[in-house]
């Protein structure tokens, strides 16, 4: 019996925000490059679904509920993948 091998999540910022803003440009259809990290969620167009959505996905992903509060707390990628960071350490 053999385990399916396991690969590990890269959980530095830089990996958080490159998988973050993917995340992001998947759902609002448009190309990475136009998701910039450092804008706020509202100016990049994610409303509170969407940001329902991330969460979730961080959760599955990564195994970390982070508090609706921490988006309006880190409303942009990367305090979101700096908040992330801190909690997978």
């Amino acid at each position: 019996m053999s385990a399916e091998p396991t690969t590990a999540l890269a959980t530095d910022v830089p990996a958080l925000v490159a998988w973050c803003r993917g995340y992001l440009a998947e759902l609002l259809d448009v190309p990475v490059p136009e998701i910039d990290p450092a804008a706020d969620f509202d100016h990049l167009g994610v409303d509170s679904a969407l940001a329902v959505s991330l969460l979730i996905e961080v959760e599955e992903r990564y195994g970390v509920d982070i508090d609706p509060e921490a988006l309006f707390e880190n409303p942009t990628i990367t305090a979101v993948a700096d908040h992330l960071h801190e909690r997978l350490r």
